[in-house]
């Protein structure tokens, strides 16, 4: 495929969000096609398109990428955003690894029970705010951490 990234995912932000800011940060414009129905994933789970039967699935390069992080290599290898040495490679794969752990607390609280939300929020925000932001303003600044917690 040598025209634009083609990203297959729910419609919301989820797992395909890194994917989203890399592509972003790179530069290229991507086109979206949105699993809306049951039969758009059964469909592709049925032609073969999802190795593990799982979404998000990114069309690049002739090829049908599948699992966040293995996207996210890719993407950010091609468009030279995975740091020039083996030094910068690990920083951003540790700042990475944090990012995936507090995307999976957010993602974690959309699934819960009602009665079990407030703790549960209680405990991500003192864990966001003394374990995640102080690490990420270290690398990214406060100004941007800041504007990721007034993303809805």
């Amino acid at each position: 495929m040598s025209g634009k990234p083609k990203l297959h995912y729910f419609n919301g932000r989820g797992r395909m969000e890194p994917i989203r800011w890399l592509l972003a940060a790179a530069g290229v414009e991507f086109e979206e096609s949105y699993l809306e129905k049951k039969e758009d994933l059964t469909k592709l789970r049925k032609d073969g398109s999802l190795l593990f039967q799982q979404v998000p699935m990114v069309e690049i390069d002739g090829m049908k990428l599948v699992q966040t992080r293995a996207i996210a290599n890719y993407i950010s290898t091609k468009y030279n955003l995975y740091g020039k040495d083996m030094k910068e490679r690990a920083l951003i794969d540790m700042y990475v690894e944090g990012m995936f752990d507090l995307n999976e607390l957010l993602m974690t609280y959309g699934y819960l029970p009602a009665d079990q939300k407030e703790e549960y929020f209680a405990n991500m925000m003192d864990k966001a705010e003394n374990r995640y932001f102080p690490a990420f303003e270290k690398v990214c600044g406060k100004e941007l951490v800041a504007q990721m917690m007034l993303l809805p």
